[in-house]
């Protein structure tokens, strides 16, 4: 049952994006948080993302049952019950989420949080995913709220670096999500799901992720500018590297075992950036 509410609550995308919020958090200049702020940063983010995630989900029981990736998901199988009181239960999650990091934290901080799970629940989930190719580009502004909420617990007057951190995470959704796209393209298709490779083509697509990719790792490389040294510019620059090479790899042969070289790659290059940042804080 466990795995289940994992599955449910999306918590492996939930703990990329508290990461994120632990990233705008490092990167904005002020005086460090207390332990305990940071361990409400990073439980409310990762609330209000799974309530988001739950909601998705919750959402796209019809288009789930039509997938091979997602058929086993708990509101397809009956595991979990869809009916109002799950509705319930999300909100009130969302609702906890965005109330602690408003007292705990600022209300910047609470209202990014409310924007992130906003964003993907609503915008992607309910307005944009059956309706154009572009729905994931919007739907990467959730993990851009997510760096906005750590940098307004620091400082609630975002700085160019925290800015410049929630663009790299707006340019990184798209080839990340577009990877996984082109590999499960026939199932997306058969779902009814405008996603880029189902609309484009593979061949097309995998152009369009690598000019994403090539954009993603110019402004990654922009925080040098602002003061950070050779420990982010590490991070970022072979992690980068690392992503463009799996990207022009999947131009030249875009397959479904290249598409999903991609997407790890795309995880590697952010794992790698965020690790370096923290490096980059910590000895600062």
């Amino acid at each position: 049952m466990f795995k289940q509410y994992v599955n449910v609550f999306k918590l492996r995308i939930g703990m990329v994006i508290a990461l994120a919020a632990l990233g705008g958090m490092a990167i904005t200049p002020g005086e460090s948080l207390p332990v305990w702020k940071i361990l409400v940063l990073s439980l409310t983010v990762l609330m209000g993302s799974a309530a988001a995630g739950a909601y998705n989900q919750y959402s796209e029981r019809d288009m789930d049952a039509k997938m091979l990736r997602t058929k086993n998901r708990p509101f397809v199988t009956g595991v979990f019950s869809h009916g109002p009181k799950w509705l319930i239960a999300i909100g009130l999650l969302l609702l906890i989420a965005v109330a602690t990091s408003a007292f705990a934290l600022n209300a910047m901080a609470a209202l990014n949080i409310f924007l992130g799970a906003f964003t993907y629940a609503i915008v992607y989930t309910v307005w944009l995913k059956r309706r154009t190719w572009l729905n994931i580009v919007f739907g990467g502004l959730s993990g851009s709220f997510a760096v906005l909420a750590g940098a307004a617990a620091v400082d609630p007057t975002f700085g160019t670096l925290p800015l410049l951190l929630a663009l790299v995470l707006f340019l990184w959704t798209p080839p990340h999500f577009w990877s996984l796209a082109i590999a499960y393209r026939d199932q997306y298709a058969s779902a009814g799901v405008p996603m880029l490779p189902v609309v484009k083509g593979d061949k097309k697509a995998a152009r369009i992720i690598l000019g994403h990719t090539i954009l993603l790792v110019l402004v990654s490389l922009m925080p040098m500018y602002y003061g950070l040294s050779w420990i982010y510019l590490a991070g970022a620059l072979s992690g980068g590297i690392y992503f463009l090479m799996k990207s022009v790899q999947l131009v030249r042969n875009p397959t479904k075992k290249a598409a999903m070289g991609n997407f790890f790659a795309s995880m590697v290059q952010l794992s790698l950036l965020l690790f370096a940042l923290m490096l980059e804080s910590f000895f600062a």
